[in-house]
């Protein structure tokens, strides 16, 4: 093996740390979820309601749940003292 496989392979087992594991089977086991139940289901959301298969909005809500991770973890929600 040479030594940029090694090193490669190192920086891999860096990068993969317990959270991050952890984040990657709870996204797998959120998808697998969302993709076995796959009924008609209707939402009703204040006034409209909507008739959709029950992954889709599953899938919307997991997206939006994850932009909002994204967005807190990035800053979004600053403090207005700084």
């Amino acid at each position: 093996m040479s030594t940029d496989t090694k090193a490669g392979g190192r920086a891999l087992r860096d990068r993969m740390t317990a959270g991050r594991i952890t984040v990657l089977v709870l996204a797998v086991l959120a998808l697998v979820f969302i993709f076995e139940n796959t009924r008609q289901i209707k939402i009703r959301l204040l006034i409209p309601e909507v008739t959709m298969p029950l992954w889709i909005a599953l899938l919307i809500t997991f997206v939006i749940g994850a932009l909002s991770g994204v967005y807190l973890r990035r800053g979004g929600g600053r403090r207005s003292g700084r």
